[in-house]
């Protein structure tokens, strides 16, 4: 076995406005069009855009839709991406909660590696091959403790949003 030389890189997820969005890896270009599938069954009406990176053939990516703007986002960070068979799909006015498990259903999706609002750098190693996520760094680091302020606000905040009764 001989060893073959790679690079670490970190490439942050451009996200302005702030968006949720799901970055996963999965295995076929069918992906495009079953995920999408599943958003739009999932949350009738969503907005979103979702991006793929082929990893053979044409090694292109493909994306589809419903909001053209983050169509192009997705775009734009699968490019920069460039890992095989990641792909990122960005929603508007949407929780990932709300689609995260149909998404994990999809028969092509291997993993997720991350479904949040936050700030996101994405670990990836790159080889004469190719690219490969190993990971996210997902939001800031760790403050503390959750104090007794901290579990009446986070529970306020679910009933405010609707994600719990009372």
């Amino acid at each position: 076995m001989s060893e073959i030389p790679f690079q670490l890189r970190l490439v942050a997820i451009e996200n302005p406005e702030g968006l949720n969005f799901i970055l996963g890896q999965s295995h076929f270009i069918k992906t495009v069009e079953d995920i999408h599938e599943a958003v739009v069954t999932a949350i009738p009406g969503a907005k979103f855009g979702l991006a793929f990176c082929e990893a053979s053939g044409a090694a292109l990516v493909r994306s589809t839709g419903t909001v053209p703007d983050l169509q192009a986002l997705a775009e734009r960070n699968a490019l920069a991406l460039g890992a095989g068979h990641a792909f990122i799909l960005f929603l508007r006015d949407a929780y990932p909660v709300n689609v995260l498990n149909t998404v994990k259903m999809v028969p092509e999706v291997a993993q997720i590696f991350c479904a949040t609002a936050n700030p996101v750098q994405v670990i990836l190693a790159e080889s004469e091959q190719g690219r490969g996520i190993l990971g996210v760094i997902d939001g800031v680091h760790t403050r503390g403790l959750e104090d007794a302020e901290g579990v009446a606000w986070r529970k306020g905040l679910l009933r405010t949003i609707g994600y719990k009764l009372g």
